[in-house]
């Protein structure tokens, strides 16, 4: 059986970094993520907003580098957590575990650009100047021997794996 995740939207909230009583590091987030078609009444896109968590080194990855309104991407697999509301009903409710967690923009997609670096920090660059192949002697063409034909013996019909 296989249980894959994978999912990319933006972080409805800043991700909520927790430890449990064993110390271990866990970080609860959620991400909204467009459906691929629009409502046929207003034209607009639909959003689904799903839960994630995160442990461990991912987990503390997670809390120090996203925020609010960037952009993720998660791999990881569904799981789903039974449970019972105050009033003594059974509830379950779905989860991402996230294995992995990516950068899905650029820098200067997500704010970490800042307005005030240098634009023209790169202009005194020079590339390396141009390398040219070695010429390859000119005695070396021609001197590939294919052999005979009497080099090989033929097999009979019955040794063919097919």
């Amino acid at each position: 059986m296989l249980n894959c995740i994978i999912l990319m939207g933006r972080l409805v909230a800043d991700p909520e970094l927790r430890s449990t009583t064993s110390g271990i590091q866990v970080c609860s987030f959620r991400i909204a993520v467009d459906r691929d078609f629009a409502d046929k009444a207003t034209g607009q896109r639909q959003a689904d907003f799903i839960d994630i968590v995160a442990w461990r080194s991912t987990a503390e990855f997670v809390s120090r580098y996203f925020r609010k309104g960037q952009m993720i991407a998660v791999k990881g697999s569904l799981q789903s957590r039974k449970w019972q509301d105050k009033d003594g009903n059974n509830r379950v409710s779905w989860e991402v575990q996230a294995d992995s967690v990516f950068f899905a923009e650029g820098k200067r997609d997500n704010g970490g650009y800042r307005q005030d670096d240098d634009p023209n920090r790169f202009d005194s660059y020079t590339p390396p100047p141009e390398r040219t192949a070695p010429s390859a002697p000119a005695d070396t063409a021609g001197t590939f021997s294919s052999g005979s034909d009497s080099d090989f013996t033929p097999l009979p019909d019955e040794d063919l794996p097919f």
